[in-house]
């Protein structure tokens, strides 16, 4: 197997490794439940004038 060749599949190999664990990654983010979006710490207002 010539050098040209080994590098080639080598850099296939390395693209298709990378777009499998994009779409991975992607899926394991679909899968999460959403969270809920509530404040930590909420002010309440005591009235609308100044």
């Amino acid at each position: 197997m010539s050098r040209l060749l080994a590098a080639a599949l080598t850099v296939m190999l390395a693209a298709a490794l990378a777009v499998g664990a994009a779409l991975g990654v992607v899926a394991l983010l679909e899968a999460r439940p959403d969270q809920p979006n509530t404040p930590l710490i909420s002010y309440e207002r005591a009235g609308q004038g100044s």
